[in-house]
């Protein structure tokens, strides 16, 4: 088995097999979406014309939705997976919000709390894309002032309620709607069937992982985690790897590796988040220049799927740094040239 290889197939990073930004997030299941600009290239790049016209597209038309779930962070995931998402993910997630508010001390009551989701609930349906500070406009106009943090936990409480959710793309700063005139259709999944959807969709697409992968990706408890691999049957099965235990699907793809091939990966990138550990593409020696221990990400480069160096997503030249000398600016060129293509409409 050569899991480097397999996981950027199943990634899509070399031979993608989509060209809707759409359909890549509904085949990922979910994608962090933490550094705003950079999530749309972490689309884009796994599609087989990387176009942000198209990421905007879908993003706007409501196809893509991107709010706080998965372990509390944000997330983009697939409007017509969205309140499957919420049942199964939210409950766990606002339980790990509501332990940062407590380590923040920070207390919102059940009575302030359902004002202030009113309130913002109001805003974005009156205005159809809000920005926060739309909503720190509104809450002024009852006579409700609070600091950016507090306000962030309300917003965050919102998009795991099923309240809001993501509104227009904007180039800079994020909107918020309401979930009720963004997302149109409810799919009702109990939780076996979501646990056995969302199961399949993260091995199918990480693959080859670990079930302490999937725990962490999903941020869910072991015992749900265990249980979503159990009812995938026969169509998962598990190889060992230098005495670790992976887990790969029946139809994972093998084949359209080639070597020689460079990746400019954004950071937060399911590359790098989607594995609780990530030694298999990542030397640990080199660990600290692709995120830190309190989880911030760096943009990073990747030759034939092994994390090689750092590069600069928002310069206008291309800048790079490797970890060692055996790589230099003109390698990635390419790459370079495909991103400033793809970024070209944003300028």
């Amino acid at each position: 088995m050569n899991p480097i290889a397999i996981r950027l197939l199943n990634q899509q990073l070399v031979a993608p097999q989509f060209s809707d930004p759409a359909e890549v997030v509904r085949y990922m299941g979910a994608m962090q979406a933490q550094e705003y600009r950079m999530m749309r290239w972490a689309v884009a790049m796994r599609t087989r014309k990387p176009s942000h016209k198209a990421f905007k597209k879908a993003f706007d038309d409501g196809r893509i939705i991107r709010l706080h779930l998965m372990r509390g962070t944000w997330q983009l995931i697939p409007a017509d997976n969205y309140w499957p998402m919420i049942d199964l993910f939210a409950p766990k997630a606002i339980a790990v919000t509501k332990g940062w508010m407590s380590s923040n001390k920070i207390s919102i009551p059940d009575e302030e709390l359902m004002r202030v989701r009113d309130i913002l609930a109001q805003t974005a349906a009156d205005l159809g894309s809000a920005t926060k500070e739309d909503l720190v406009h509104a809450l002024a106009e009852k006579d409700i002032k609070m600091d950016d943090h507090r306000l962030s936990y309300h917003i965050r409480m919102a998009e795991m309620s099923g309240t809001l959710c993501s509104g227009e793309l904007l180039p800079m700063k994020a909107t918020y709607a309401l979930t009720a005139n963004k997302v149109k259709q409810k799919v009702q999944m109990d939780k076996d069937e979501a646990l056995a959807h969302f199961t399949r969709k993260y091995f199918q697409s990480r693959q080859p992982a670990t079930l302490e992968d999937f725990v962490w990706w999903s941020g869910l408890n072991v015992s749900d985690c265990r249980r979503g691999i159990a009812l995938l049957g026969d169509t998962i099965h598990l190889e060992k790897w230098k005495g670790r235990e992976f887990y790969l699907t029946g139809d994972c793809r093998t084949r359209g590796f080639r070597k020689g091939k460079f990746l400019l990966i954004p950071p937060y990138d399911e590359y790098l988040i989607s594995y609780k550990s990530r030694d298999i593409v990542l030397p640990p020696e080199h660990r600290h220049h692709a995120h830190n221990n309190s989880g911030i990400f760096q943009p990073v480069i990747a030759y034939d799927g092994t994390i090689c160096g750092n590069w600069s997503p928002f310069k206008n030249d291309c800048q790079v740094t490797f970890f060692e000398d055996i790589f230099d600016v003109d390698s990635v060129m390419d790459a370079w040239n495909t991103y400033n293509d793809y970024r070209k409409v944003n300028r």
